[in-house]
């Protein structure tokens, strides 16, 4: 396992296992299959609705409690001061544990100064020990970390082969902020598998082209949180760093870079429309 050291000194491996969309009834067989597989990273959030089983998982596996890096997201519905700092509560609860090692705000919407206040104020007590923000463009991200007092260490945005998210990586390089992929494999779309240029290069590698793609992001500086469900995929996830990229496969996967999201834009105001509708 890499492992990278965020702004404030703590440790945080570069391979997760995200559980977005993990139906919460098997989110804890999934989640002890990671941890038997060697992940010790598990990455959830309050809306995916299963941070008890996460929480199961980890207190089934035996594993110390300090050993996995646990990371949960407040949602927009629980934004502002009192709400979020209820909802922090709320996850430690559902999580088994007294302490999450990264706290992050899901959305830019809604009272998000508010929750990071909450947020700070948990990170004092010792109940996350690193703050971050998730899919924050470069603009958002500026106005709240010129006035966070700790300041974020992560940034979780869409990042994949076809958006490489190189201009928000200049803002975050420059601030001391990591970014941390949702969406590695973007879900598939544009025939994402199949890729000639992967598959190309993973026939050279005796790799697969999601593992050249893992790979690929891995030494760009980006966390990744590779979702699955299934316990051979899991493995195959995992079984990224017994090989390296050379400087001319790595041209040639920068070349598949659209600049451009495959889901939506916080900036649509069609989008921003659907997140006001949630609140």
């Amino acid at each position: 396992m890499e492992f990278t050291t965020l702004n404030n000194g703590v440790k945080m491996p570069m391979l997760g296992y995200g559980v977005y969309q993990t139906p919460p009834a098997i989110t804890e067989e999934c989640v002890f299959n990671a941890l038997k597989t060697g992940y010790r990273s598990i990455d959830t959030a309050q809306a995916y609705g299963n941070e008890q089983g996460v929480g199961a998982a980890i207190k089934k596996s035996g594993i110390p409690r300090e050993e996995i890096f646990i990371t949960t997201k407040i949602w927009i519905t629980n934004a502002g001061y009192e709400k979020a700092k209820a909802s922090i509560k709320e996850s430690l609860e559902k999580l088994q544990t007294n302490y999450v090692d990264l706290l992050l705000i899901h959305q830019p919407f809604g009272d998000y100064y508010g929750s990071y206040r909450a947020m700070e104020e948990a990170y004092k007590e010792g109940r996350a020990r690193a703050l971050g923000v998730s899919n924050f463009y470069p603009d958002r991200f500026i106005d709240i970390e010129h006035f966070a007092e700790i300041k974020p260490a992560v940034n979780q945005i869409e990042t994949h082969v076809f958006w490489q998210q190189r201009e928000a990586k200049k803002y975050m390089d420059a601030r001391g902020c990591r970014i941390m992929s949702w969406g590695p494999f973007a879900e598939g779309k544009n025939d994402y598998f199949n890729n000639a240029v992967l598959k190309d290069i993973g026939a050279k590698h005796g790799k697969t082209a999601a593992q050249v793609a893992l790979r690929f992001l891995l030494q760009s500086d980006v966390i990744l949180i590779p979702k699955t469900t299934h316990t051979e995929r899991m493995k195959e996830n995992f079984d990224i760093f017994d090989f390296s990229l050379n400087g001319e496969d790595m041209k040639r996967i920068e070349a598949l870079d659209t600049g451009k999201s495959l889901f939506f834009s916080h900036h649509d105001p069609e989008t921003v429309e659907w997140f006001m509708s949630i609140l």
